[in-house]
């Protein structure tokens, strides 16, 4: 029921604008207020702050879907989870209480803030400083790809307490935009994902209070590293939604498109490419929802589960799209049809969230 109303929805309200925002490279704010209307924008919000409760399966599909026609609006829901799931896991009665239920809502979006110009796979080398000064704390420091940037309401700053600890010196925050001294950079010319604002974040002195410590000081990157493990399946249900989409693309036009007197979804060479297609994005699924369930019960394995569904999903994204493309021969090369899109943006599913090479070092120490 859940798949089926999403995917109505995406079809009816996300979809017909997904060719202009990715044209554009403008935020789909179409999708936005579709996603809130029908309270898809944060399903994963629990229930006593105002949220729909859902479990890490049910994000999971809901993202998969909005992937299928949109990946760009897709990171609508995907990054909501990112950006407030450290609050969830390590913060405050309190902070749960204020940010959860305006993002619940639909009034703000949560954005997460790790990664830094010299800081990328190697997180730790983080320079951010936050400085205690009495009961606040003086942020300090420069942001980079924080996807919906500027966008978002909040933010989930990483940033150092203590430089003699490297990663046990590292605290998280919680950001407003409206901080006095939180600026941002010009949006970047990405490849993809054209819909999604990524931009430097700046923070130039900005004082904020003690208690929007997310958790204890020094606890930072470990919340920061445990939001990873739950959310890398996230990134994986966007990579299966964007496979999904080509796949469905391909397999209509093969249908209609005609040579040497009969469709060519009738010649074999055909039918085994969608037949590998559709069997790659099959076991991709059934990784990314296996991942997704052990991120419920928070399993023992899932540090290993959770970057092998992210890893496989999104490296077979890759190769579904390119076949997408090439089954739909030179028209799959021109911006008339969807397949060359959704190839250049399941490019950064390989990339962000931690890249498929630092998702093999992971699984290789903690291989179960």
């Amino acid at each position: 029921m859940l798949r089926d109303a999403v995917r109505s929805l995406a079809e009816a309200k996300i979809a017909p604008y997904a060719a202009a925002v990715d044209e554009e490279a403008r935020f789909p704010q179409e999708a936005l207020d579709a996603l809130v209307a029908n309270d898809l924008h944060a399903v994963h919000v629990p229930e006593e702050y105002g949220g729909a409760g859902a479990d890490a399966l049910a994000t999971v599909i809901v993202i998969e879907e909005v992937a299928r026609v949109c990946a760009s609006s897709s990171l609508i829901p995907a990054v909501n989870k990112l950006g407030s799931l450290p609050v969830i896991l390590s913060g405050s009665e309190e902070l749960k209480k204020k940010y959860m239920a305006p993002l619940a809502k639909g009034d703000a979006m949560f954005s997460y803030c790790l990664s830094e110009p010299d800081a990328g796979s190697d997180a730790a080398g983080m320079k951010t400083k936050a400085v205690r000064d009495g009961d606040h704390y003086v942020l300090n420091g420069v942001k980079r790809w924080i996807t919906n940037a500027g966008v978002s309401e909040y933010y989930t700053v990483m940033a150092v307490t203590d430089p003699t600890k490297r990663s046990k010196g590292i605290s998280a925050f919680v950001v407003e935009k409206s901080d006095e001294g939180v600026s941002f950079g010009a949006p970047e010319k990405k490849l993809g994902i054209k819909g999604s604002p990524t931009r430097e974040v700046y923070l130039d002195n900005v004082r904020i209070p003690a208690d929007r410590m997310i958790g204890e000081e020094g606890t930072g990157f470990a919340t920061a590293m445990k939001t990873l493990d739950h959310t890398r399946i996230t990134i994986a249900a966007q990579a299966l939604g964007i496979a999904q989409g080509a796949l469905d693309y391909a397999k209509g036009y093969v249908r209609e498109r005609k040579q040497f007197g009969k469709p060519i979804a009738d010649f074999q060479g055909i039918q085994f490419m969608l037949a590998d297609m559709a069997m790659k994005i099959e076991a991709a699924r059934q990784l990314t929802y296996a991942a997704a369930a052990k991120s419920e019960r928070g399993d023992s394995d899932l540090t290993f589960q959770g970057a092998a569904a992210k890893c496989f999903a999104s490296d077979v994204a890759m190769e579904v799209t390119t076949d997408a493309v090439q089954l739909l021969g030179g028209y799959g090369y021109t911006r008339d049809y969807p397949v060359e899109r959704m190839m250049r943006d399941a490019k950064i599913t390989q990339i962000y969230e931690g890249t498929n090479q630092v998702q093999r070092i992971v699984m290789a120490r903690n291989l179960p």
